[in-house]
């Protein structure tokens, strides 16, 4: 199969084009144009809000006048991940996309099907001149991914129809119509740097290969944490010398499990044998581990420059926070129905560390707001007896199920007519733009689907190639029998 025979074939192409056009969380602006000249170029009404929100709308067919707006809705940026031996420029290359076997993925970095593929979607029904709909409205929101911007800035009355489909989905066959709440905690350990005491060796050690992936989505997966392996490594080695840290980063987006990362650090010479021989025993005590779930991860050890260390208190603090946060699942749902779906969890995603300061970004998620509140005090409680500056967003709030939601019946009629079998109905437990919508529009009727993803946030993301037809004819005939307007 080569990308010309992909199908639906106008769904691809709107695709390919997107993926030319660089479009990093909080700096979309490419897409944002792409887009206002495209409404234009199709004599759409086409307009953007404050926060650079993009709405274009497309009138009804003939014959479809009656119906009810629906709204199409699909975020524009990406997360930028690469493989950390590649070169790649996410402000200026294109993402370069292959076939493997029913898969299409890219070359080292993310492939931008989340959520390029429903903006592929939108487009290419609105370029469409044979599709039967009421209105639509196809909506399309900036910076989901690293602080849901355009769904926190949107205003009501920027949308005006009455259902809603997010084609953030990542799983075809399964219907989502409830989500988790989240906030970011964010821990700042501050410091001035010392020369590191006379009789010090340096040493370096990195970890990758991991799968890492979506924080939400994959955290029940039993994947490998890069930062907590590393903080074991350095805690354990504390209970036997004095570690004296220098640097210490793993992990890039707030909502990803880091799947690489390195620390450099200094231990008294005459340890250093002790060290490398406890990193060979740690190190396949891991691999053993997670051998079904990681099996390319790849570990190195070695010496380094010396350099000016951190205080000796400072960097004590440190690993022991890391070893001991709360990190994966926390709870599973109650009730017995969505026994299987997580209901609280936390991620530690990234520690960066400056010349005067080392930052920690921990993600907590939960369909139920008091145990989101509750494991986000949790993780602030823990950096704030070690010592650091901690200060967490409002994040943003769960999606509750809508027990009428006519959209709903529509959306499972319409698959069991298409498939001959029933799709799953579900909750999730990663974060959608529907929980912000459901605030400002309260009386909004939503659903999400999309086709097949794995590997989202990670180099390691592909779109099952099949499910797109299958979500594409999927929402088509929804589109088709969306219901008249009410009286």
């Amino acid at each position: 199969m080569n990308k010309k025979e992909l199908t639906p074939q106008c769904v691809f192409e709107q695709f390919a084009r997107i993926n030319e056009i660089p479009r990093p969380s909080k700096r979309e602006e490419k897409m944002i144009n792409y887009l206002m000249d495209f409404g234009r170029s199709h004599g759409l009404p086409t307009k953007r809000d404050e926060v650079g929100n993009v709405l274009i709308s497309k009138p009804a067919t003939p014959g479809y006048e009656d119906r009810e707006t629906l709204i199409l809705q699909s975020h524009m940026d990406m997360v930028c991940e690469k493989l950390v031996d590649i070169d790649f420029d996410f402000d200026n290359d294109a993402i370069q996309t292959y076939i493997d076997g029913e898969w299409l993925k890219a070359k080292g970095t993310t492939l931008g099907a989340d959520d390029g593929i429903g903006c592929a979607m939108e487009l290419a029904l609105l370029d469409s001149s044979d599709i039967e709909h009421g209105p639509i409205e196809c909506v399309f929101t900036r910076d989901e991914e690293t602080g849901l911007t355009g769904a926190f800035g949107m205003q009501a009355g920027f949308m005006t129809g009455k259902m809603l489909v997010n084609l953030d989905s990542e799983d075809e066959g399964q219907i989502f119509v409830s989500c988790a709440g989240g906030k970011t905690t964010t821990a700042t350990f501050r410091f001035e740097r010392e020369d590191a005491p006379a009789g010090y060796f340096f040493m370096e050690a990195s970890l990758k290969g991991l799968n890492g992936g979506h924080s939400g989505d994959d955290i029940n997966k039993k994947r490998a944490n890069a930062i907590k392996i590393l903080a074991r490594f350095l805690y354990k080695e504390l209970s036997k010398m004095d570690v004296r840290l220098v640097r210490f980063d793993s992990g890039r987006m707030h909502n990803a499990i880091p799947r690489d990362g390195k620390i450099c650090f200094a231990v008294p010479t005459k340890e250093k044998e002790t060290v490398k021989a406890d990193w060979n025993v740690f190190t396949t005590d891991v691999e053993d581990e997670f051998h079904v779930t990681e099996k390319t991860m790849e570990f190195q050890l070695g010496s380094t420059n010396a350099a000016a260390v951190l205080p000796s208190a400072i960097g004590q603090n440190i690993i022991r926070a890391l070893q001991a946060v709360d990190n994966g699942i926390y709870a599973m749902c109650q009730d017995e129905a969505v026994a299987w779906l997580v209901e609280t969890s936390s991620n530690v995603a990234s520690v960066t560390t400056h010349e005067g300061d080392v930052v920690v970004v921990a993600s907590q998620r939960s369909n139920v707001m008091s145990n989101l509140e509750n494991q986000g005090n949790t993780v602030k409680a823990l950096f704030e007896l070690a010592g650091a500056d901690v200060e967490q967003g409002d994040g943003y709030p769960a999606w509750k199920m809508r027990a009428d939601s006519a959209l709903t019946r529509l959306a499972v009629d319409t698959y069991k007519e298409l498939f001959g079998k029933d799709p799953q109905v579900l909750g999730i437990h990663a974060g959608l733009e529907c929980g912000l919508f459901s605030e400002r529009y309260p009386d909004l009727d939503m659903v999400s689907f999309g086709p097949t993803l794995r590997g989202v946030h990670s180099p390691d993301e592909r779109l099952l190639i099949p499910t797109v037809q299958m979500v594409w004819d999927h929402l088509l005939l929804i589109l088709k029998n969306i219901p008249k307007k009410q009286a």
